[in-house]
């Protein structure tokens, strides 16, 4: 995915080739997470959100998928396991990971973000109130 500009200063400088050293170690598929270790499933695939199962057949997961069920394109991401843009340039603390394997990894990173967020503009608020 690209970065967006605002973000831009987060990465370091060869950002593109340390994202294309990762996808290359993982054979352009998602390296699993602590959460789901068996999670192989290639970039560009479709997947059926609710029971997991993928294919590179999109009709296939539509004749598969119930109709109430949402399938989604699966596109790799690089996490950082230390949750440091910028520093991190040891492709070892980096990982190839799908939407699911990233989202769960970072779901208490994001909270704490969330929370630390909503404080900060309580407090801005706070101060025009008086």
């Amino acid at each position: 995915m690209p970065i967006s500009a605002a973000n831009a200063k987060r990465y370091p400088a060869n950002w593109r080739a340390l994202r294309a050293a990762v996808l290359e170690r993982a054979g352009n598929c998602c390296e699993g997470s602590p959460a789901y270790p068996d999670c192989r499933v290639p970039n560009g695939a479709w997947r059926v959100r609710e029971t997991g199962m993928w294919s590179m057949d999109l009709d296939a997961c539509v004749q598969y998928a119930e109709e109430d069920r949402e399938i989604t394109r699966v596109v790799l991401t690089i996490a950082h396991l230390d949750h440091d843009e910028l520093e991190t340039q040891d492709i070892s603390r980096l990982r190839a990971w799908c939407q699911k394997c990233h989202l769960t990894y970072d779901a208490k990173h994001h909270a704490q973000n969330a929370r630390q967020t909503r404080h900060a503009r309580k407090a801005i608020g706070e101060l025009f109130t008086q």
